[in-house]
């Protein structure tokens, strides 16, 4: 007679699964920790408002703000704020006393002009960036700078500056510049810390999504499975989907980037070639098995 057989405890089935658990439970709270870390970095500076310039009362507050950056076109939207305080201003300081006139850099496509006694409007202004290449993608980076020079009803006031950065695909790196007759900063522009990890890990995916291409295509040619068309509907599915999954890097990218000759044009390259060598070796193995049954 048989032993009885007992169902197997749940207490074991449990303890078995600790060692996958417990280093998936530490990998997660180690990526939201890192994560957490570079999110309040990344806030920390697009808060921080560097000042440079004159700290007298009688003077002239120039908000600069960084709201967009154009890499391909190399040049910056900047939007400026002009706040007269003091005796040079009136109305609450919300307008100038007289005819004011802020002489910006030469980087800077345009001065500012302000009439007497009317109501101060924020202004936006190009600047133009050196330096870099957009092809560089996404460790591309640029240099420009900053400066105003005030002139009330054609004499020259103190001014101040203060700068910031709206554009969460940029950091950048302000360096005030000693001069006595102006507010002026030296800006060094970069990608993004959470835009250079999103990008390299979309170059790892796409070598990724390669080699499992690669490695289904080699165990269909090696094994002589033929024509099988779930996995040939799978690479071409790939093939199309990686060019899409491209095409959402941020800060859209031309073709010809590091992106694409580190990843992406490879990656697509492996694919459509493992592609139509299941397709070939398929086609010979189906004709060689329509031959043997023919005799």
């Amino acid at each position: 007679m048989a032993p009885p057989s007992f169902p197997p405890r749940q207490g074991r089935s449990r303890a078995s699964l600790l060692p996958v658990l417990l280093p998936l439970v530490v990998l997660i709270v180690v990526a939201v920790a890192v994560g957490s870390w570079l999110q309040f970095s990344e806030r920390q500076a697009i808060d921080t408002v560097h000042t440079v310039g004159s700290s007298a009362p009688d003077r002239v507050d120039v908000e600069a703000t960084v709201q967009r950056v154009d890499a391909a076109a190399r040049e910056l939207l900047l939007r400026v704020r002009v706040t007269p305080l003091g005796t040079l201003g009136e109305e609450e300081e919300s307008a100038p006393v007289a005819a004011l006139s802020l002489q910006t850099s030469a980087a800077t496509l345009g001065d500012l002009e302000f009439k007497a006694h009317e109501r101060l409007a924020t202004r936006d202004v190009q600047v133009a960036m050196a330096g870099g290449s957009v092809s560089d993608y996404p460790f591309d980076t640029y240099e420009t700078g900053i400066g105003f020079r005030a002139l009330l009803d054609g004499k020259q006031v103190p001014v101040r500056m203060l700068f910031s950065n709206n554009d969460t695909l940029f950091s950048v790196s302000a360096t005030p510049v000693p001069d006595p007759q102006e507010a002026a900063v030296g800006l060094e522009l970069s990608r993004s810390g959470s835009l250079v990890v999103f990008a390299v890990f979309m170059m790892v995916v796409m070598w990724a999504l390669a080699a499992a291409v690669l490695i289904g295509a080699w165990y269909l040619t090696t094994r002589g499975e033929g024509l099988v068309w779930p996995a040939l509907a799978w690479m071409a599915a790939t093939l199309f989907a990686l060019a899409a999954f491209r095409n959402t890097a941020p800060g859209t990218p031309p073709i010809g980037c590091v992106l694409d000759w580190f990843a992406f044009l490879w990656a697509e390259t492996v694919i459509a070639l493992c592609l139509i060598a299941v397709v070939v070796t398929g086609v010979r193995t189906a004709l060689r098995s329509d031959d043997t049954l023919r005799t």
